[in-house]
């Protein structure tokens, strides 16, 4: 056995996403970042490498200098190699080429000034992996990436042939990958040590050709739940485990992954499948498909059945078709490349590069892949860090138009926007920018204001999640909590339920959550009923198809010929339907900083029976009011109170709505006075700290009685008046 030998290279990945709360970078540097330099500088002979995100060097360089400087003091002994990679942790495969190419050489500038040498390795995000991704790392400098041993899987390589690099290339770019060896992974650090030690013994070969690659999230080495009294706590794994791997180094060699790269040839060639870790395969199916898969996997696991290897789930871009809201960011992000990359060559006005490259910062920022989908951390539901997301684009794209000419006026375009076959229309102003959809209800699903740089309608959809099915099974007791300790619990396995009893909150909603929507509600509906999904809609306006009837001049107006069921909800359904027209005409004002939007809907009965019942018109917006937020408001007559906490009032000729540290202020008034029925649209999700409520925004909808003779009309008008109090542009010089 002493002849016996193998390599290890460690390799963590350490990320913070773009719009996070300070003292989560603060926390996170406590219980994990700081004890892992310490631990290096504690123990000379571990050599491994690093990979942290430009966010997270960013705040690295403003809040915690010291930081850099103990890297290039570790860097400097050999023990540290520093990873590139996409500078904000992008998703590549989800990115036009250039920008990858770009985001890639952003990062490896910033590694080579801050640090010295210049990366030859690329943290790939999420690992998720397209066949086409090795051109744009080679372009940018590139010689190596890690993946998944799941990767490897689907290609069809052994378990025992994982241990090592394969070579792949694309168009002619040939690039290294190595895999992410599942046992190692899974084993550190909630396995003890002797056990990790055991493992890396059993695969140690005569040839010592063997290298056993772990690449991971270093926030799992405390920063995850129980996993600093784990690592650092009474556990004290990672001073046992760093202790042990010098002990040992008679028959175990640590490398650096760029040493491991020039010390052992690639095993062989490989062209791997679309692809991520495993988990992601999971999460990005939908929750009926996820549920059956979930099940049969873990089936075949626990029975160590051979076909267990080939079962991938879904794939990445999935989240795509799951989320409307993901699909709508992606294709904004696509947009806004466009008007870049026009600024970049020439096509749309001249400018310095320094200008430039501030308006592609803001670009990038908007690109990094945290609310492009969601699995077991919040992602897209966490409203803070999907608004922070839109910020970004919403101020390149902002910047991009000014400097071409095209924000000066009011411009409405048809075009197929999202991608998925049908035309959306645009509507660019100099003080906003929304997306109408006549397919889906002539409803506005993006409604951005320049000069704060907000995202009014960024608001999820209530949605069955696979899940929940645990969720209640944990409310109801019939499976028991299990949290983080001491043992080896990882995050995949817990189950924690932060606020008791939310499972009873688990209301899903028919419709995407846009606003200007058309609700035809039976008489008697209540606020609480309408708030829950209870209630029955007897119109077919909400989802239907409305025809363009004008779209030119700051005003869009459509129409759809429909109907309404005349048994008003009451059982048992006649089946009788009210032929009804709904008339929806929609104008914008072109003031920068106090843009207007109004709708003028037209109501009428073309039919030969009378027709009763309520008309509603939703507005879902959101003024990041979750969780009591103190700047965040929403006022009936002048009466403030939380942007989060239900209100009704009975007959209101205006309500406002704000956030005080955005700067922000809505301003909606009805003619005639209707019904304001408020509810704060809460979604139920998972994150690594368990089950929790997420605030997505707030449902406005105003109500009146609808009462119509055949032949007769009800008209109503919604004036609704944006007031920003600073001009984020202006402040930026852009």
């Amino acid at each position: 056995m002493a002849d016996r030998r193998i390599s290890l290279t460690l390799v963590l990945h350490n990320h913070q996403p773009v719009g996070n709360f300070g003292f989560v970078l603060e926390d996170n540097w406590k219980v994990a970042y700081q004890p892992m330099l310490a631990a290096l500088e504690r123990h000379p002979g571990v050599r491994l490498g690093l990979h942290y995100t430009g966010p997270l060097l960013e705040w690295f360089k403003s809040a915690k200098p010291e930081a850099l400087e103990r890297l290039r003091e570790l860097i400097g002994r050999g023990q540290v190699e520093i990873l590139g990679g996409g500078y904000y942790e992008p998703v590549l495969a989800s990115l036009p080429e250039t920008d990858r190419v770009g985001q890639l050489t952003r990062m490896a500038d910033e590694v080579e000034s801050l640090f010295g040498p210049r990366p030859t390795g690329a943290w790939l995000a999420e690992r998720v992996w397209e066949p086409d991704v090795p051109t744009a790392l080679v372009k940018a400098g590139y010689a190596y990436t890690i993946v998944d041993d799941a990767h490897f899987r689907a290609a069809a390589i052994p378990a025992e042939r994982h241990w090592g690099s394969y070579s792949t290339d694309d168009q002619g770019y040939r690039i290294i990958v190595f895999g992410s060896e599942q046992g190692l992974r899974y084993r550190i650090p909630f396995r003890p040590v002797e056990e990790v030690i055991e493992y890396l013994r059993e695969h140690a070969t005569e040839d010592a050709e063997l290298v056993g690659m772990m690449g991971d999230d270093g926030e799992k080495l405390g920063a995850w739940p129980g996993t600093w009294d784990l690592c650092y706590g009474v556990g004290g794994w990672v001073e046992r485990f760093f202790a042990a791997l010098e002990m040992n180094a008679s028959w175990l060699t640590m490398l650096q992954p760029a040493e491991a790269l020039a010390q052992h040839p690639p095993i062989g060639r490989v062209y791997l499948p679309t692809g991520s870790y495993a988990e992601m395969g999971e999460w990005s199916l939908p929750a009926e498909a996820r549920r059956e898969y979930t099940h049969l996997l873990h089936e075949a696991v626990a029975e160590d059945k051979p076909e267990a290897r080939w079962m991938r789930g879904g794939f990445w871009r999935n989240f795509q078709t799951i989320y409307r809201e993901i699909n709508d960011l992606h294709k904004q992000m696509l947009r806004v490349s466009r008007k870049v990359d026009a600024l970049r060559n020439g096509r749309a006005g001249s400018m310095g590069g320094e200008r430039l490259a501030y308006i592609a910062d803001h670009l990038y920022q908007g690109q990094s892949n945290d609310c492009y989908w969601h699995g077991l951390f919040g992602g897209v539901y966490l409203s803070h860090m999907r608004l922070a997301t839109l910020e970004h684009l919403i101020a390149a794209e902002d910047a991009a138009d000014r400097a071409s000419g095209q924000a000066n006026a009011v411009a409405i375009e048809s075009a197929d926007y999202d991608i998925d076959g049908f035309d959306e229309i645009l509507v660019s102003a100099p003080g906003q920018v929304a997306i109408v959809k006549p397919d889906e209800g002539g409803g506005i699903g993006s409604w951005d204001v320049r000069a704060a740089r907000h995202a009014l309608a960024s608001v999820m959809r209530r949605r069955p999640e696979a899940y929940h099915d645990t969720l209640i099974a944990a409310d109801t007791g019939e499976v028991e909590e299990q949290e983080a300790g001491e043992g080896a619990v990882s995050i995949h396995d817990l189950i924690k339920i932060n606020e008791p009893g939310i499972s009873k909150r688990l209301w899903y909603d028919d419709h995407e959550r846009r606003s200007g929507l058309v609700h035809i509600l039976p008489r008697g509906t209540t606020p609480d009923q309408f708030e829950e999904a209870d209630c029955r809609e007897l119109g077919d306006f909400v989802t239907g198809t409305f025809d363009v009837l004008e779209a030119a001049d700051g005003k869009v107006v459509l129409e759809r010929e429909g109907s309404a069921d005349l048994g008003a909800g009451r059982a048992p359904d006649t089946g009788e339907r009210a032929r009804v027209r709904v008339r929806k005409t929609l104008t914008f004002g072109a003031d920068r900083r106090v843009p207007t939007l109004d709708l003028a809907l037209q109501v009428t009965n073309t039919g030969e029976r009378p027709l009763e019942a309520l008309l509603g018109v939703e507005w879902a917006l959101n003024m990041l009011g979750g969780g009591g937020n103190p700047s965040a408001w929403y006022a009936v007559g002048g009466d403030r109170g939380g942007f989060d906490v239900r209100r009704v009032a009975e007959r209101a000729d205006h309500v406002s709505m704000g956030n005080d540290d955005i700067g922000i202020e809505l301003e909606s008034r009805p003619t005639p006075p209707a019904s304001a029925w408020w509810s704060s649209i809460e979604t139920i999700s998972v994150s690594e700290s368990g089950f929790e409520g997420n605030h997505q925004g707030g449902c406005l909808l105003w109500v009146w009685p609808l009462v119509l003779a055949p032949g007769a009309t009800l008209s109503v008008h919604l004036a609704n008046l944006v007031r920003t109090f600073r001009d984020r542009a202006e402040e930026e010089g852009l």
